[in-house]
């Protein structure tokens, strides 16, 4: 899952016969120093609310906007689990599983690699996945390019957390299918005919792995 590289401004709206267009609403980033081999860390979404809408889907919407606006608005919680990540090569990554008395509510997976991140969380309802938001960020330079290695190789960028690419996805569930898709990047568009059948089986495929760590 992050290691898919999307390039584009779109946006899929999918009902049961029609496919729709429409301009994606800006999220609000939060940035802030952590370990010093992490540099930066994406914030997570807290007390935002999802404009994104259809027409055509905007009954089947609403109750997922409506409950990611509950959950992400929450502060208090019965537990909260953390989890390290196994990643390939110098990949890692860390999960937080945020329970009510309830049950689950909400999963936020992180992934670091070299030369980017991303921030995947993911909202249940009914114990299922309503909304998943991805926000994937590909470095300029590889972490550790500092201005002495930019010099070294007679480069003219250093590692620069603010020059990175931002992919942001928003993936709308209901009854275990996506219904809508929201992707919006900031250069050109390349979609293939699998992308939404792949993308509902790696968001949960990925959504199963993650909660096989809280067994």
């Amino acid at each position: 899952m992050k290691n898919r590289f999307l390039c584009g401004v779109f946006i899929i709206l999918i009902s049961l016969s029609s496919v729709y267009a429409q301009k994606s609403g800006n999220q609000t980033s939060v940035f802030f120093t952590t370990k010093a081999q992490d540099t930066v860390k994406i914030g997570e979404t807290f007390k935002e609310k999802d404009t994104t809408g259809s027409k055509s889907l905007k009954n089947r919407i609403k109750p997922i906007q409506a409950n990611f606006k509950r959950i992400n608005s929450m502060t208090k919680w019965t537990s909260v689990k953390k989890k390290d990540i196994e990643g390939e090569s110098a990949e890692r990554g860390e999960a937080a599983f945020y329970y009510t008395d309830k049950g689950l509510e909400k999963v936020i997976a992180r992934h670091y690699g070299e030369m980017g991140q991303m921030l995947v969380e993911y909202y249940l309802m009914n114990g299922q996945l309503s909304f998943v938001f991805e926000k994937e960020y590909r470095y300029n330079r590889p972490l550790f390019y500092d201005t002495k290695a930019m010099k070294d190789n007679n480069d003219t960028e250093a590692f620069d957390f603010k020059k990175s690419e931002v992919i942001t996805t928003r993936n709308y569930f209901e009854n275990g299918n996506i219904i809508m898709i929201n992707n919006t990047t900031g250069r050109g568009l390349s979609i293939s005919a699998d992308y939404l059948s792949d993308q509902e089986k790696n968001l949960t495929e990925s959504f199963k792995k993650l909660l096989k760590l809280v067994e």
